[in-house]
């Protein structure tokens, strides 16, 4: 039997996360950046090239691929790998270098381009997991990439296993890569038809090893501030600035609960991710979390009231909020169906 090679897994690792994949929370495209599609056509060719002919990708940036059964057994259920190409918009993931330390002795690892980035076993106590193993970092400047291209190579490289091994017997396996997980959006243009999948499973996990049957439900918001512009020389008891307006609403946020920095577990929170604007209008982006649909309508309403309160305080000026549902938990659905887990 044809083993997996962690050498070959390390090698495609890295070749894909030097692909620039970062997906963009502002834009209503999809997927959101045209250069996701780069690692999709590249992952399309390599399934062709292990062998695997029906594999496709569409204008959304989705890569669809089946691995077709070779058992004899009947009403095998239909399964499917998922993983996420794109990458986080809050570092830049242009020209990512990335440096594999072969043998990780536990002392802490400088990374070069930028030397006062660090890794240090007392911050990252997972790394005591590694020792006498390789690591692989970006080289300081940018995300590596790890979410979720580690989960791109684990399938692209299971794939590779069931080509090499047909004595290894199995039902038909899906493959989907999904584009712009990072800003709630990987299932939006998916077609469930054409995946024809009966029971999914998300590389894209933490800690090697573990297994979750349950995660956050999750919302967007926006907050949009609508300002009262005139000319600055004849401003007086007429002008209302919506950046002001909008640092008057972060202000006003929680200091020491209600966001990821002081929650912990299955506690909810509320995370301004970016602001955005001129004096006229502001935008500022949420991500909204709880475990509980009730937990989440919970957060929506404590935060528009505090932007509503707080906008009251500058007459003149607008506020719209707005909620994008992102995904929910999955707990409900996998309680229905248990052995899937």
């Amino acid at each position: 039997m044809i083993q997996i090679s962690p050498d070959n897994i390390a090698d495609r690792f890295m070749r894909y996360v030097q692909i620039d994949t970062q997906s963009d929370p502002t834009s209503s495209a999809h997927p959101t950046t045209e250069k996701q599609k780069d690692l999709g056509k590249l992952l399309l060719k390599e399934l062709y090239g292990m062998g695997i002919t029906d594999a496709s990708t569409d204008q959304f940036g989705y890569v669809y691929a089946t691995i077709p059964s070779n058992s004899d057994k009947k009403n095998i259920p239909v399964i499917c790998f998922c993983a996420h190409v794109d990458t986080a918009p809050d570092c830049s993931g242009t020209h990512v270098k990335p440096i594999l330390h072969r043998y990780y002795d536990g002392n802490d690892i400088v990374l070069p381009d930028d030397t006062s980035q660090v890794l240090r076993m007392t911050d990252s106590p997972y790394l005591k997991n590694h020792l006498n193993s390789g690591v692989i970092t970006t080289s300081g400047t940018t995300l590596l990439g790890a979410d979720d291209k580690s989960g791109v190579a684990a399938i692209m490289e299971a794939a590779l296993f069931f080509i090499q091994n047909p004595a290894v017997k199995h039902g038909d396996i899906k493959i989907l890569f999904t584009p712009d997980e990072e800003v709630g959006q990987g299932t939006a243009k998916v077609d469930m038809q054409k995946l024809g999948a009966q029971f999914g499973y998300t590389l894209d996990g933490g800690e090697a090893g573990s297994l979750e049957d349950e995660t956050f439900s999750a919302d967007g918001a926006v907050i949009i501030i609508n300002g009262v512009i005139t000319h600055p020389g004849y401003a007086k008891d007429k002008l209302v600035n919506a950046l002001k307006v909008a640092g008057a609403v972060l202000d006003a946020l929680p200091k020491t609960a209600w966001g990821p920095e002081t929650t912990e577990k299955r506690e909810g929170f509320v995370h301004p991710t970016s602001v955005n604007g001129i004096a006229e209008k502001a935008t500022i982006q949420f991500i909204v979390r709880d475990f509980t649909l009730a937990g989440l309508q919970q957060h929506h309403q404590r935060l528009k009231k505090i932007a509503e309160e707080t906008v009251a305080k500058f007459p003149g000026a607008v506020l719209e909020y707005a909620v994008q549902e992102q995904y929910r938990n999955m707990k409900e659905i996998l309680d229905v169906n248990p052995h899937v887990v």
